[in-house]
């Protein structure tokens, strides 16, 4: 069994199709990294720099203020922000004062921005500017906003689109959230989370192709009667083929995962990691109680089990078609297809389009955007998130395909 499958996997990576595909792969990760490693630096003098040098000025001038968001950390980053907005600088219409003024909010720039979240006149509303009229005074309603807002968007605006349960399922979550949120500077996981998508929908790509030929290619070259007549044509060689793919899948995703993952870190630094992903202004809705690390870890996993999926199909429409150009299409339409019908229906105020999109295959492979949303399932009276109902049905629809795409091939006619 061994041999076969080292054999199957020869016969996907010393094509030249097959090795220029991960060649692509490569440069495309490549570039995604360049981008996700993008940090900038306003210097003194109002001028942007880049380069380990400036994310080493971000990183300290942020880890200053390190520690617990408390109130008292409210008042200060509301007085400091006061402070500036109220020098030459900061009332300047200049671009370069303006730069400079910017470039002394640097530290407390993320604390800021959950201001203008905490502090909105609506759920879904960010005004930039928000934080520029705030008091001291007002710094003791920081977390209390979060959840007041939350109760006002549920009873208006999203009064249709929840049950009473599930209302009360997301009050529950924001209520029992621990504060005060710790806060770092997480800057190598805030842009890993982010470009996370990109890299594992690229992957993905990749690898159905990889996959769409796996079992098509007996019969495009001929080959089917003599595999087929084969003393193990019908039994080892078909669960070969079977390993092969799963195992190409769970090397090159892993492999790319942990690369874009290793370059960013190395490069940002891996501070934050236990930061409440709630303290990232990104995240500031999310009711799902994790760290960044924890959330990174989902996206790690929910990416993984997508790609198996998505595999495991493809694999199964190339040997019921016995076309590697049919077959490719299915990873590109389970990726671009949900986006686009999404797209189209984003101003529709739908609980069921919710409830459908949010469980379409392509949100395991941006589970970082799926942790965001309010996508909620109830079974057996039970309340879960979309994430983990995710995870443990396309686990279990790839589990019951590999069966099928057995006896599928297994029965094949030549």
């Amino acid at each position: 069994m061994k041999i076969m499958i080292r054999y199957e996997l020869k016969k996907i990576f010393c094509r030249r199709s097959g090795r220029a595909a991960l060649l692509l792969l490569a440069f495309l990760v490549g570039v995604t990294c360049f981008f996700a490693v993008d940090v900038s630096w306003i210097n003194e003098r109002g001028e942007e720099e880049k380069g380990p040098a400036a994310v080493a000025a971000l990183k300290k001038a942020q880890r200053e203020w390190a520690g617990d968001l408390d109130e008292e950390k409210i008042r200060r980053v509301i007085a400091e922000n006061r402070r500036i907005e109220e020098t030459p600088e900061g009332q300047s219409e200049t671009v370069t004062e303006s730069n400079i003024a910017y470039g002394w909010k640097q530290g407390f720039i993320e604390i800021r921005n959950l201001l203008n979240c905490s502090y909105a006149d609506k759920f879904r509303e960010y005004d930039y500017y928000r934080a520029d009229s705030l008091k001291e005074e007002e710094a003791y309603s920081f977390y209390q906003n979060r959840i007041r807002l939350l109760k006002e968007w549920l009873a208006g605006d999203a009064r249709d689109l929840f049950s009473e349960n599930e209302k009360e399922y997301l009050i529950r979550q924001y209520e029992n959230l621990s504060v005060p949120f710790s806060y770092d500077y997480a800057m190598g996981w805030i842009q890993s989370i982010e470009y996370a998508p990109t890299v594992i929908m690229i992957t993905m790509l990749i690898l159905g192709y990889l996959a769409a030929g796996i079992f098509s290619n007996e019969f495009t070259q001929k080959a089917d009667a003599v595999f087929f007549s084969s003393t193990y044509g019908r039994s080892k060689a078909v669960g070969a083929k079977i390993k092969g793919g799963l195992l190409t899948v769970t090397v090159i995703y892993f492999a790319v995962f942990l690369l874009y993952t290793g370059i960013n870190l190395c490069y940002l630094g891996a501070e934050g990691w236990n930061m409440e992903v709630q303290a990232s202004w990104t995240s500031w809705k999310c009711f799902y109680s994790i760290t960044m690390l924890q959330e990174y870890l989902l996206i790690a996993l929910g990416g993984y089990i997508g790609c198996l999926f998505i595999s495991a199909l493809t694999m199964l429409v190339s040997a019921k078609s016995r076309s590697a150009v049919i077959a490719v299409m299915v990873p590109v339409a389970l990726i671009f297809i949900p986006s686009i019908a999404g797209n189209f229906m984003g101003n529709v105020n739908s609980a069921l389009a919710n409830k459908v999109l949010g469980l379409l295959p392509d949100q395991l492979l941006q589970t970082g955007v799926a942790l965001k949303l309010f996508n909620l399932y109830s079974f057996g009276g039970r309340i879960f998130g979309a994430v983990p109902v995710m995870m443990v049905l396309y686990l279990l629809l790839t589990a019951a395909i590999l069966p099928v795409l057995y006896l599928e091939y297994k029965n094949s006619k030549y």
